[in-house]
């Protein structure tokens, strides 16, 4: 485990200003034309509102955008390695057009990489009126017919997921995670923390360590579903099997989780019987519309699973959970959100669809509590974690980076640079409030009084520190 040192050195050490790029490309002597890009480049970024640098395949710098003297230099410079990135730059249609070049190495960046990803805050500025448009189309085809026959690089687009999900089926759903959560365990236990916990961890200081954090957020978890010895609870997706290992060691429930993570399953199993807690904890592949019996569990949680649901599910998601409830059974469900409402199609969403979530939608915090108590269900707690999943990020963005020569034993650079651009511009999406994250705590209604104290010291008095229960 690292200590939190190192943990610190890692998230606030001085961007990296080399490129990360070890892809076989052709060397800058068989590609022409670097003029012609030059001219451009500087069109296409001559109404950015900022210094910046650009690189070219041949090591030639150009200066683009304000040409005041005060305007301060960008902490970054963007590299073209190839000429056709260029062309693409000019001619492509797809918003995402820059992001699958960076995939490929085709595109690189040198310095500040969460200065890089707030370019997507200009790109009305790169938009050309058109007249513009022809004629640096015209220079674009010039630029492509003088590299015509000039062996590319390899195929190493970004993995992408071709299917849509349009239902959230049980098949859509279990496909979907397939793609994320199987990409490798070795891959994620890289940059997550020792108890693999892939989910907004909870910070009691800024400077606290990543694996404290994400410890105490399983503590803060168990703490709001007032767990106790006898407790039946259930985790829908469990991922790596850490909550459910927690309460059962240190809360005495008996606990059952379920994920549709193949790999998933593989390592909580192994971790439960290592941890002996087999006589405790069961963890199945199981969709949570398939989990049998009515008034089942005590508690339930569901801890970054919400996400994957599909915004037409909920009904059904919310009802599946108020049926498996005891009368004032307590649930406390965990997801992110954003300020829109509903799920609209953008360059954001585009992208977490292709290459990340495939299923993934998001709705805001009062949609969500509006589900919930259609119902039947009555809202207890609301706490907003937002400011926690962005130093979370931060945390893995900087492992994953320190680990990346690692990494590529496991996936191949596409696919580490896939996560490394995900999560940064997560991290600025939580930073800047575009995306939220809450905890809602609210329990089956039934008559009488909720089970829980009448105040929220419960969930923090140190005298209920955990205990070690065998």
């Amino acid at each position: 485990m690292q200590n939190q040192v190192q943990a610190e050195a890692a998230v606030n050490a001085p961007p990296d200003l080399s490129p990360h790029a070890p892809v076989c490309l052709p060397s800058a002597g068989t590609y022409r034309g670097a003029e012609l890009a030059s001219d451009l480049l500087s069109r296409l970024f001559r109404r950015l509102p900022m210094r910046l640098t650009l690189r070219l395949w041949n090591g030639a710098n150009l200066q683009v955008g304000a040409a005041d003297a005060c305007t301060p230099e960008s902490s970054f410079a963007l590299v073209f390695r190839t000429p056709e990135v260029v062309c693409s730059a000019v001619l492509g249609r797809d918003p995402l057009r820059l992001a699958e070049a960076y995939f490929r190495g085709d595109l690189d960046i040198e310095g500040d990489f969460f200065a890089a990803l707030h370019l997507k805050d200009h790109l009305q500025e790169l938009q050309m009126s058109v007249g513009e448009q022809i004629g640096a189309a015209a220079a674009a085809m010039r630029l492509r017919a003088l590299n015509a026959g000039r062996q590319g690089a390899p195929d190493l687009a970004g993995p992408s997921y071709g299917r849509p999900v349009k239902v959230h089926s049980k098949a859509e759903n279990r496909d979907a995670v397939h793609f994320h959560y199987d990409v490798s365990n070795d891959f994620y236990a890289l940059w997550l923390d020792q108890a693999m916990v892939y989910s907004c961890a909870y910070f009691e200081a800024p400077d606290a360590d990543l694996d404290a954090a994400q410890r105490t957020k399983l503590e803060h978890i168990c703490r709001k579903l007032s767990l106790k010895p006898g407790d039946r609870l259930l985790d829908i997706g469990c991922g790596w099997g850490a909550l459910v290992m927690h309460a059962a060691k240190h809360y005495g429930v008996s606990a059952y989780g379920v994920t549709l993570s193949a790999q998933q399953l593989k390592v909580a199993r192994e971790r439960i019987a290592a941890a002996g807690l087999e006589d405790r904890v069961i963890v199945a592949l199981q969709d949570y519309r398939d989990i049998s019996g009515e008034a089942v569990y005590d508690k339930v949680a569901s801890i970054g699973m919400f996400e994957h649901v599909g915004l037409k599910n909920l009904p059904a998601y919310f009802a599946t959970v108020h049926r498996l409830l005891k009368p004032h059974g307590l649930f406390l469900n965990h997801g992110i959100t954003h300020n829109a409402d509903g799920w609209q199609k953008s360059m954001s969403t585009e992208f977490i669809n292709r290459y990340v979530f495939p299923d993934g939608q998001l709705d805001n915090i009062s949609n969500i509590q509006h589900a919930m108590e259609r119902e039947k269900f009555e809202i207890a707690d609301v706490e907003a974690l937002r400011p926690h999943y962005a130093l979370t990020l931060r945390h893995w963005v900087a492992r994953l980076e320190r680990n990346h020569e690692r990494a590529l034993q496991f996936v191949n650079e596409a696919t580490y640079r896939v996560w490394r651009l995900y999560m940064a511009a997560c991290t600025l999406d939580f930073e800047e409030g575009g995306v939220g994250i809450y905890q809602v705590l609210a329990a089956k209604r039934a008559a009488g009084t909720l089970p829980l104290p009448l105040t929220r010291r419960y969930m923090y008095d140190p005298i209920r520190a955990p205990t070690q229960r065998r």
